[in-house]
């Protein structure tokens, strides 16, 4: 395996999860005027905890890579458990905004983003180990 193409693309994908992040917040916030993360007088940004939620995007893509990188190294047919366990942990990000007693639209509005983060972080990763394995066999 090609782990500067896997892990240079881990960096990449953490920056497109962490400006879904943002891009989920301000148009929920901006738009819709849905007050999720912060007050709805925090204006369209939100406060910390919107920079927080990027941060987070980007900490749990890069946690991905590692994980892809060590099942890709490890495991037979890697990318299928690599599948089931980011898609159960996408489920548990959809779900977790339920859990809180903010009202019912800015539980939609954050599960909605988790959920397209997690299809992110699926999507990129899994094709980016599918290129740094293929790469490493072509060198062969």
């Amino acid at each position: 395996m090609d782990a500067r193409t896997l892990w240079s693309g881990g960096i990449a994908t953490a920056v497109v999860v962490a400006l879904i992040a943002l891009v989920g917040v301000v148009v929920f916030r901006g738009v819709f005027g849905i007050p999720i993360l912060a007050p709805e007088g925090d204006g369209v940004w939100g406060d910390a905890s919107t920079t927080w939620l990027m941060v987070g995007a980007a900490v749990v893509a890069l946690c991905s890579v590692a994980l892809v990188h060590l099942l890709l190294l490890s495991t037979p047919r890697a990318l299928s458990f690599f599948g089931w366990i980011i898609g159960l942990a996408t489920v548990v990000g959809g779900v977790a905004p339920f859990v809180t007693d903010a009202e019912i639209a800015s539980k939609l509005a954050s599960a909605l983003i988790n959920v397209v983060i997690g299809f992110a972080i699926l999507g990129l990763v899994s094709g980016v180990a599918r290129t740094a394995a293929g790469r490493a066999a072509r060198n062969l």
